[in-house]
């Protein structure tokens, strides 16, 4: 399975309650034996559709105005899950862990 397979999944909470759509993910570089190497860091999930970002989820993007503007509206409620409490993600919908915290999706300058 590869991200794009999961890109606009559903996501849900433990309950089954809905908790929004893939959007994106995150990674942070760590040291591995033969140099750095991605690890998945966490989902984003928005609440109501499962278009990206476009670049305009770092702090400092905010030009074009109206496309910013017009993408912080569409996000609004947009948040970032650890990958450790991610319960199940595969085919059907990703479920979270019961407890997990929300995050700002947003990514420093």
């Amino acid at each position: 399975m590869t991200l794009t397979d999961l890109l606009g999944h559903r996501v849900i909470e433990h309950d089954g309650g809905q908790a929004g759509f893939l959007t994106d993910v995150r990674f942070v570089l760590a040291p591995g034996s033969e140099g750095p190497e991605a690890r998945l860091y966490g989902l984003i999930i928005s609440p109501r559709n499962s278009t990206v970002f476009a670049g305009y989820e770092r702090t400092a993007a905010n030009r074009p105005a109206l496309i910013a503007r017009f993408l912080a509206r569409r996000h609004r409620g947009t948040f970032l899950v650890l990958w450790e409490d991610v319960a199940r993600c595969g085919h059907g919908p990703i479920e979270l862990r019961e407890g997990y915290r929300r995050y700002s999706p947003r990514l420093p300058q």
